[in-house]
């Protein structure tokens, strides 16, 4: 194809919609004041916008963010301002959610890409987990009203409760929170410490998990 057509093809679309997705892989969020964002996301940006990374442990949303085996924290960062900004993370598929006001989601803290200021959100770590993440497993609510964008490896797929998670392969969920269990036999079998020794058993009979065809060290 010419270079008219591959602009065409490929250039950006514009709708009446805040966030809306560009690709499979990359989102654009129209900033009309403040838009939370995962720090390093940010592919390009148009109009007049700034932003400022809160990398402190403590405090705001600095504390949304997954420990990593170093025990330091990915950073988000808040986008301000009025224009476009373009987000995606290292090619991994977008999945852009309307929550309802009221309506939860609790999200790997690694997985989540943006999120409207409307958004309230709530920090929680699961410390039974610290065998397999260092630092434990931290999580973010999110609940409405709001868009919410978050990440996975290749097409998720959702399933109802009850239902047994690896840890590493969960991307989110909307039921209530999981019990962590350890199988001693798996971990036997597979000759190693592993995530998989470890499993996220969720009850009831409501709300959905998300998972992924990888699993995220």
């Amino acid at each position: 194809m010419n270079i008219d057509e591959f602009a065409s093809e490929h250039g950006s679309t514009e709708t009446d919609e805040s966030f809306q997705l560009e690709n499979n892989y990359t989102l654009d969020v129209a900033v009309d004041g403040d838009v939370m964002a995962k720090a390093g996301a940010m592919v390009a940006y148009t109009g007049d916008l700034s932003f400022k990374g809160k990398s402190s442990a403590e405090g705001g949303l600095s504390g949304f963010l997954k420990q990593a085996a170093t025990g330091e924290g990915t950073p988000v960062m808040t986008v301000t301002g009025d224009g476009h900004v373009y987000l995606a993370d290292e090619k991994k598929k977008v999945q852009l959610l309307d929550l309802d006001d009221g309506e939860s989601i609790t999200v790997n803290g690694e997985d989540v890409l943006a999120f409207d200021s409307e958004t309230t959100y709530e920090i929680t770590s699961m410390d039974s987990l610290a065998g397999a993440f260092a630092g434990g497993f931290t999580n973010v609510t999110l609940t409405g009203p709001g868009y919410v964008a978050i990440t996975t490896h290749a097409d998720p797929i959702v399933l109802e409760p009850p239902v047994s998670t690896d840890p590493s392969a969960t991307v989110a969920w909307s039921t209530s929170a999981p019990d962590v269990h350890v199988n001693k036999s798996l971990s036997d079998m597979v000759g190693q410490e592993s995530g998989e020794r470890f499993q996220m058993e969720f009850t009831g009979d409501d709300g959905y998990v998300v998972v992924q065809p990888y699993e995220e060290h």
